[in-house]
């Protein structure tokens, strides 16, 4: 976790109430079957090797139906954790701690594989000059929380948003007219946010560079035009490549040289991670 920046408390809380509202609407009917001044016990394990992340999204699910929930995190955002490795035990009334499983359990399996798959690619390019970013291909209303899992992986965030940085797409382009048209508006409107250019052949490339954006995406390129882009943009603009990125592949595209390897599957190819929460006994309040 180190230089890594934690969520925003408010778009935790903001998470977690929506998570909170669809899974418990006006109720737990089965928690009701339960004493209500009952106390337990539990703890949380994950059944496969996985990075620990979401302790925040977690907790808040806990604290929010019962501020009484106490948790104990056993392993620090980032940590490497191994199949049935114990990381969080809890203690707080058991209507409490039935109540929030689900929701705690999604955040984590969620974001666990998030940072868990970022963390295979950032290793993949670990000591060359490469980045591995992320895209907007979030979960829907998850994408804080994903972009976050994304750095405590050990990768790194693209734009958060169409707000913070301007991507001109072949779309933008045919609208402004040329590829240089499309630059020079978006010069105009971005003030010092970052203005970044999709091209998809050397033509485009050569052109792109001639109009001087910050950064130029290439998408789709084979390995020699790569290897040609590279040398065409040395010391004129970061470049960032994008589109069937596997993780075999990464190593051969960092040798080139390239700033930045843009990487949809880090959120959106999202296999939950394997976790279980057992109780383990009643205790005093």
């Amino acid at each position: 976790m180190n230089g890594v920046v934690g969520p925003d408390a408010t778009q935790v809380a903001a998470d977690v109430a929506r998570a909170l509202a669809e899974d418990l609407g006006d109720g737990d009917l089965t928690a009701a079957l339960l004493p209500a001044d009952e106390w337990g016990r539990a703890q949380v394990l994950t059944r496969e090797p996985a990075v620990m992340c979401g302790q925040a999204w977690a907790a808040a699910c806990f604290a929010t139906i019962d501020p009484r929930v106490k948790c104990e995190w056993l392993a620090e955002e980032g940590a490497n954790l191994a199949a049935n490795d114990v990381f969080l035990r809890l203690t707080g009334p058991v209507r409490a701690l039935v109540s929030g499983e689900r929701a705690a359990l999604n955040f984590l399996q969620t974001l666990m594989a998030t940072a868990t798959v970022s963390r295979q690619f950032a290793n993949a390019v670990s000591g060359t000059r490469t980045r591995i970013l992320d895209t907007r291909k979030t979960l829907p209303g998850l994408r804080h929380a994903q972009k976050y899992a994304v750095r405590v992986g050990g990768a790194s965030n693209h734009r958060i948003g169409l707000f913070d940085a301007v991507l001109i797409k072949e779309n933008h382009i045919a609208a402004a007219g040329s590829i240089a048209a499309a630059i020079a508006k978006a010069r105009a409107i971005a003030g010092t946010r970052m203005v970044e250019i999709e091209v998809e052949s050397l033509a485009e490339l050569q052109l792109a560079l001639a109009a001087k954006p910050d950064r130029i995406m290439l998408d789709e390129f084979s390995a020699d035009d790569l290897q040609a882009a590279v040398a065409l943009a040395q010391g004129q603009v970061e470049l960032e490549v994008s589109g069937s990125m596997s993780l075999e592949r990464l190593a051969a595209v960092a040798a080139l040289g390239v700033d930045f390897i843009s990487v949809g599957a880090l959120t959106k190819h999202v296999r939950a991670i394997d976790l279980s929460m057992r109780l383990l006994g009643r205790i005093d309040g």
